[in-house]
């Protein structure tokens, strides 16, 4: 029987952390689990020399090293699991990659931003094994090799749409093996709609308004479409027939009004630094899927901001 081979793609903030821990845990030679990292240029060639740095606020510095790394997934083997970890607009170029690492058995879990990774990976790879899920941290790649964690909160959850298996309980227990926060919920389309109805809203205002979330929330222009999009999104939600807690909207805001005044979004970072961003998978998402539903959907605040991003720089269409 081989050992259980973890793929981790995408070996940014999130993938670095949860490839981080893993490969800590489940050093070269373990007997039970394989983790590979696919992973390319700078962080590949550091990761090759030094190992992989994480260092997380709270928990003990760990200098990890995978059985596997390349840039190559043809070099990997094939992998019982692929968590996906790239860039939304990433997604499809991966999937297409990633193809020599892939068995009828392969199961992937994309952890990206957005809601509609799944249903993605799905109709580029019909009959592959799909689960989904999402992740509470806030991570970034510092330099290449090095990944920085800072907050409290890193919890990933993950599942299927048909409900836990016992797969998914072994996948849980290696992970948590591993130091991950990892639960497997029974309704992981609602844990990643709630993710949503945050950073979609807040996403998209600190980008299309260039500015921090405190000034969002001051601005005269801003502040109402912030509790325009928050209605929106809960609107699609319910449409698509995702059951949200009654009071999501009210938490959001909440949370948006606690947080320290100079917060921003990873997207709106990638727009300062001419990157490309998700704004397809954050925003263009909600005024894409309100029209498809053909239930008279109105979503005028997100097409607003949707138009005005789109304006602003060339972006990465799917």
């Amino acid at each position: 029987m081989h050992s259980y081979r973890i793929l981790i793609a995408g070996l940014g903030g999130v993938g670095g952390y949860i490839g981080g821990r893993l490969a800590a845990h489940y050093a070269p030679g373990h007997p039970e689990v394989e983790v590979s990292f696919l992973v390319r240029g700078a962080n590949e060639a550091a990761i090759r020399a030094h190992g992989l740095l994480v260092e997380a606020a709270g928990e003990p510095d760990l200098l990890a090293r995978p059985t596997h790394l390349s840039a190559d997934p043809a070099t990997l083997g094939v992998a019982d699991l692929v968590i996906l970890c790239t860039k939304g607009y990433d997604l499809e170029a991966t999937l297409a990659q990633l193809q020599p690492s892939l068995g009828p058995a392969t199961v992937l879990l994309p952890l990206l931003n957005g809601v509609d990774s799944a249903a993605r990976i799905a109709r580029q790879l019909p009959g592959q094994p799909v689960w989904d899920g999402c992740v509470y941290i806030v991570a970034r790649l510092a330099a290449p090799g090095r990944v920085r964690v800072t907050g409290a909160g890193r919890t990933l959850l993950f599942g299927a749409p048909a409900g836990p298996a016992p797969a998914m309980q072994s996948v849980q227990a290696r992970l948590q093996a591993a130091g991950i926060d990892a639960r497997l919920v029974p309704d992981i389309r609602r844990a990643v709609w709630e993710k949503f109805t945050f950073i979609s809203p807040v996403a998209t205002l600190t980008s299309a308004f260039d500015a921090p979330l405190g000034v969002v929330l001051a601005g005269t222009e801003s502040r109402p479409l912030v509790d325009a999009l928050l209605a929106e999104v809960q609107q699609l939600a319910a449409g698509l027939g995702i059951a949200l807690p009654p009071d999501v909207g009210t938490r959001a805001l909440t949370r948006m009004e606690t947080l320290p005044y100079d917060t921003t979004s990873s997207m709106h970072s990638d727009y300062q630094a001419g990157k490309p961003t998700e704004v397809e998978s954050l925003t263009g998402y909600v005024v894409r899927a309100s029209h498809a539903l053909g239930l008279g959907l109105a979503c005028p605040a997100y097409e607003l901001l949707y138009a005005r991003l789109r304006a602003r720089a060339p972006v990465v269409t799917f």
